[in-house]
């Protein structure tokens, strides 16, 4: 049904009345919320709302762009760099987030950034610029390098960059040295300009048929030597150092195989290859080289640089070594831009240097001059020092023995040098330790060394060892039982049997020390002690022998008090050896003990034992020629007492023959330790092993007295109990009579 215009005017009316309630619940809710304070301005992404106004936030602060990298801010928004040196990953220059800065290596993506003269180094966010050698003054940015003029610098202040035959010339980033004719800086342009000696390489005459190979090694040398000072100059010069080298030792081999016939050979030899290593050491191209052939080993270092090398050198081979400095090598005086120092072995030439010892003095040993052999391989040490013959300081040279032998009585290790003259020599050069196989020999002078030993020739055999053994102990028992009887039997009591005792003890204790000490040199401290004993008990002997010639004396003279006090005997017996031992020590302590056995030193030290010696022998002569006078003219007085004379007279007989024994056994003693004197040695040792037993035979077995105590002693210890009791109590006259009578017997002997 049509409603017409009415009814549309109705339903339009009710739809606008519907959108006017909602328009009008939304601006009432409003206008409640602006009320309560509560309405703020909505603001765009990169602003905030602040005092109801937008304004701008600045997102730098809030660190986001991250490290190596520059914050900018903008209206609403930011954006980063990075910073200098430092590379976005992304590859844009601007960027906000999602962008990283990592390290931007300058020196390969920036092309010859430092310039021709100097070297790039990167860093984190930055590069460093280094100047080559030669070149200075550089700006680690733009790598601003300029060439050093080195000759100019020289000259200012002074100094002979080129040495005094040199032109400084300078060069882009360096520059070099132009020698003039005679000098050279063996191909290192930086090098001072030194001075050749190329007639060390002419050679005095032709050479020996022996050394036909030394011409050979003479003209190449001196070609080398002539184009280095010259390079005009044409010959082998040119060739480098190293096959220079080769070509050295190739031709010595060839001379030192068959060996050399002389020492003036030998000198010629060492002296032209000692100069060859001058020259060529120079030009080697490496600081250390070594060579081996079958005739040589050697060792050279080179240093090479503006100022000399410091420091220690230690150059070895199979058979040597040398210990020494770089300051030593390069000497004090001018540095020519490089120092050497070469050690070489020769393997066999000690063959033909074993002779030449005719320069060796000192070295004897008690007299005794030794025989002397090569027991090391020769070795020659070299270095650039222009001053060998008087070293700053002292070379090591260790050297290896042929034989591995201790050092002995009979050998000892010698250290030597080869001098000008073609001999051995030691001076400025002296042992400083040694063992079986190598000795360590330091010297003030440089030139070829070796180690020589020296040999004495000390002939005590075997057999006389074992007479000497054998008889000093049979003489040790008969002491012994002298030195029992005359301490222990009462009825020989008296002056000369306390002389007897003492002289025994003193022999006694002599004999003991020789028998175990006189060959034991170690140590120094222990020989000396057993000689100082030697000289002090066989000196008591002689005293206490003067004494008895003293003692017989005053009972031929003197008619009553013939005897001498104890105290007088001991002081004279055991004081006068001390007192000349004490002397004798103090005045020549090192006198006592030898390398060789422990007995007084033949320096004279000897002295002090003979003198006195020859003094007492002198002595009792006097003595005896006057007790045997004496003794004449109370035989042919009237009323002579004839037992006593008797007595008298064996007493003088057995004084003589011991004296004569003992002062014969010392005049042999004389030569015992001297060479060639076995003979002399035997008869010594067969006297001194009798002294024992002649003692015992004259002063105990031919004496009745001492046979009867003898008896008595050993029938006391031989006889049963029972018997030597029943002879101890029972008595009888004829018994007592004959006992009294024979004590009165032995009284009167002891008495006298």
């Amino acid at each position: 049904m049509d409603l017409g215009p009415r009814k549309n005017h109705q339903l339009c009316g009710g739809y606008w009345f519907a959108f006017n309630m909602e328009y009008w619940k939304e601006l009432l809710l409003l206008g409640l919320l602006c009320t309560l304070g509560e309405c703020h301005p909505e603001c765009d992404q990169g602003f905030k709302s602040e005092s109801r106004t937008c304004i701008d936030v600045n997102e730098c602060e809030e660190g986001l762009c991250g490290e190596n990298t520059k914050c900018f801010n903008t209206n609403g928004s930011f954006y980063c760099q990075c910073l200098p040196g430092f590379k976005n990953n992304n590859g844009d220059f601007n960027f906000t987030l999602g962008g990283h800065c990592q390290d931007f290596n300058e020196c390969t993506g920036v092309d010859n950034i430092c310039g021709h003269a100097a070297n790039c180094s990167n860093r984190i966010g930055s590069y460093m610029c280094t100047c080559h050698f030669g070149y200075t003054n550089a700006n680690w940015s733009t790598g601003n390098c300029q060439d050093i003029d080195e000759c100019k610098e020289a000259d200012d202040k002074k100094e002979d960059l080129c040495g005094v035959k040199g032109t400084c010339t300078n060069s882009n980033g360096s520059y070099w040295c132009m020698c003039s004719k005679g000098y050279t800086n063996y191909g290192n342009e930086r090098t001072t300009c030194s001075e050749l000696d190329c007639d060390s390489f002419n050679g005095n005459g032709r050479p020996a048929p022996s050394l036909e190979g030394l011409a050979d090694i003479l003209f190449m040398m001196r070609n080398s030597c002539l184009a280095l000072s010259d390079p005009s100059t044409a010959g082998e010069g040119n060739t480098d150092g190293n096959v220079l080298l080769q070509k050295l030792f190739t031709g010595a081999e060839a001379i030192l195989a068959p060996g050399l016939d002389s020492s003036e050979d030998v000198s010629r030899l060492l002296g032209v290859v000692e100069n060859a290593i001058m020259l060529i050491g120079p030009q080697l191209k490496d600081g250390r080289t070594k060579s081996v052939t079958n005739e040589t080993d050697a060792e050279i270092a080179v240093q090479r640089g503006t100022t000399p090398p410091i420091g220690p050198i230690h150059l070895t081979n199979e058979n040597a070594t040398l210990d020494t400095d770089w300051t030593t090598a390069a000497g004090m005086g001018s540095y020519p831009g490089f120092a050497l120092a070469a050690l070489l072995s020769y393997k066999n030439l000690e063959i033909s240097v074993n002779r030449s010892f005719n320069k060796l003095t000192g070295h004897e040993k008690d007299g005794v001059n030794p025989s002397f052999q090569i027991s090391s391989r020769v070795v020659s040490v070299v270095v650039s020092n222009p001053s060998t013959q008087n070293l700053s300081r002292h070379v090591n040279i260790t050297l290896r023995h042929l034989q591995d032998k201790e050092e002995s009585a009979k050998l000892s290790y010698i250290c030597a040098y080869w001098n000008e003259s073609g001999a051995w020599s030691t001076d400025g050069c002296y042992q400083l330790c040694s063992n079986a196989t190598h000795t360590v020999c330091t010297c003030k002078h440089l030139s070829s060394f070796a180690v020589l030993m020296a040999l004495y020739d000390i002939e005590h055999t075997f057999g006389l060892q074992v007479v000497t053994k054998i008889g000093l102990a049979i003489t040790l028992v008969c002491l012994i039982l002298c030195i029992l009887t005359f301490k222990f039997c009462h009825s020989i009591q008296g002056t000369r049997t306390t002389i007897h005792l003492h002289l025994c003890i003193c022999l006694f204790m002599a004999d003991l020390i020789f028998l175990a000490g006189i060959s034991q040199t170690k140590p120094v401290g222990g020989c000396r002690f057993v000689a100082a004993m030697l000289h002090y008990f066989f000196l008591g002997v002689f005293t206490w022998m003067l004494l008895e010639g003293v003692q017989l004396y005053r009972m031929v003279v003197l008619v009553f008090n013939a005897s001498i006090r104890p105290l007088y005997l001991f002081l004279t017996g055991y004081g006068t050896p001390l007192l000349i031992v004490v002397i004798s020590a103090i005045i020549r302590p090192k006198g006592y003990g030898t390398d060789q056995y422990c007995w007084l030193s033949q320096d004279g030290l000897i002295w002090s034992f003979y003198g006195p010696v020859c003094f007492i022998i002198i002595f009792n002569v006097f003595f005896f020629i006057v007790t045997v006078w004496k003794l004449a003219q109370k035989f042919t007085s009237l009323n002579p007492d004839l037992s006593k004379l008797h007595k008298i007279r064996a007493f003088t007989v057995t004084a003589i023959a011991q004296m004569c024994i003992l002062g014969l056994m010392w005049v042999f003693g004389a030569f015992l330790f001297q060479k060639g004197t076995t003979v002399e040695a035997y008869i010594f040792t067969i006297l001194n092993s009798l002294q024992g037993a002649l003692v015992f035979l004259m002063h105990c077995l031919l004496s009745k007295q001492v046979r009867d105590e003898y008896a008595h002693f050993l029938s006391c210890v031989c006889t049963p109990q029972k018997k030597r009791y029943s002879d101890f109590s029972t008595t009888n006259p004829s018994s007592s009579q004959s006992q009294a009578s024979r004590s009165g017997q032995h009284t009167g002997e002891s008495q006298i």
